[in-house]
């Protein structure tokens, strides 16, 4: 059966979003979202943070906004492959009173919330997370879409395949990965605009997955071919730093990686990304600035 977009005209994501915290993130121009994980097992150890040390915390987050992270990401819950599968309430124990603290120490911050719980977003959002970034684009858990409908939050919507502890194995696909990931992406927004009582979600950014039950291929596929998403009409959030696809062809690990992820963040700028997931904030901001100059 053919795959019909014509729905969705293409166009450039222009749009910013607005938290119900009357917070907004502008997204005319490229911007860096800072990772700050509160979990023990994350795949860089440079970015782990012990969920009890507020300090440590807050002072990598006032260092990611003076080097200029418009948006702040905190995760309570590893989704490296094969990552342990920790309960909601011990994801919420690490998470909630992360971004309480941050809400608390930087009133301005724009803080997106990495969970794929709906019960874990509402307590976020609650404690002053502005966005609800969800690996699971609504595919881990059931309640996800009412619950971000109800809460009228930014969203951003990422394709999956399995779950963290299974999608290493589920890294094949019967057809074109691009036309796999923008048939996924038509569905769970047409999901999420049903449980929006029928009216389009503005507010929501597409992430298409990488190293998510994807192989080298897949992944080097879906960079080159960003721009093939465009016909959805909504921003892309490209997380890429640090990742397998960037070190393992070098022989390296994720602590050399910095290099080959900038190398990386340029084809994702020049393929329309809006919006670089990353470790390093300082080397972020210069690519954006030297791509948007050339």
């Amino acid at each position: 059966m053919p795959t019909h977009f014509s729905h969705s005209p293409i166009r450039s994501f222009t749009n910013s979003l607005r938290s119900p915290h009357g917070r907004l993130l502008d997204l005319r121009q490229p911007q860096v979202m800072g990772i700050l994980n509160v979990t023990p097992d994350s795949f860089y150890p440079g970015s782990r943070l012990g969920p009890a040390d507020e300090a440590a915390l807050l002072h990598r987050a006032e260092a990611m906004l003076a080097a200029g992270a418009a948006a702040l990401d905190v995760g309570g819950y590893s989704s490296r492959p094969g990552a342990d599968d920790i309960s909601p309430d011990e994801e919420k124990g690490r998470l909630v009173p992360a971004i309480a603290a941050l809400r608390r120490e930087f009133p301005e911050a724009f803080i997106s919330a990495d969970t794929f719980r709906a019960s874990v977003a509402a307590e976020a959002v609650a404690a002053g997370a502005d966005l609800v970034n969800d690996i699971g684009g609504g595919t881990l858990d059931a309640e996800m879409f009412a619950t971000v409908a109800r809460l009228q939050v930014p969203y951003c919507l990422m394709h999956i395949k399995g779950t963290p502890q299974t999608m290493r194995t589920l890294a094949h696909y019967d057809e074109d990965i691009v036309l796999t990931v923008l048939r996924f992406f038509r569905d769970q927004l047409a999901a999420l605009r049903q449980a929006n009582g029928g009216l389009a979600p503005a507010d929501v950014l597409l992430d298409p997955g990488f190293g998510f039950a994807k192989t080298p291929v897949h992944n080097h596929a879906l960079l080159r071919r960003l721009p093939e998403l465009a016909p959805l009409g909504h921003g892309l959030l490209v997380g890429l730093s640090r990742k397998a696809m960037v070190y393992k062809p070098l022989g390296l690990g994720p602590e050399a990686a910095l290099n080959g992820t900038t190398a990386l963040h340029v084809l994702a700028l020049q393929g329309g990304a809006r919006l670089l997931r990353v470790h390093d904030v300082a080397e972020a901001r210069q690519t954006i600035a030297l791509v948007s100059a050339s």
